[in-house]
């Protein structure tokens, strides 16, 4: 792991889960990351990870839990809107 990545995920970690802010507005949520997903199978590198709590990654609530579609349906807004939120957050905690 670089140097860079490493940054990178203690920032994500500081941001919490970006599904608590989103939907009730709790900042401290301690957080896992997820790959965003865009096509098939395969990962991203580190930037496009999102910081989710452990319910909102595999749980009943979550996004591998209900799958990607489900999950979009249900919450109103996209893996992309949370990789964002998350980006913009860390701009902002600098």
């Amino acid at each position: 792991m670089t140097k860079a990545e490493k940054a990178h995920k203690a920032a994500l970690a500081r941001v919490g889960c970006t599904v608590c802010r989103r939907v009730f507005g709790i900042t401290d949520t301690p957080a896992v990351f997820h790959h965003l997903r865009s096509g098939g199978w395969g990962k991203g590198g580190y930037q496009t990870l999102i910081p989710l709590c452990p319910e909102h990654h595999v749980g009943k609530t979550g996004v591998h839990g209900m799958g990607t579609k489900a999950f979009e349906r249900h919450y109103g807004f996209t893996q992309l809107d949370l990789l964002n939120d998350a980006i913009r957050l860390m701009r902002e905690a600098r």
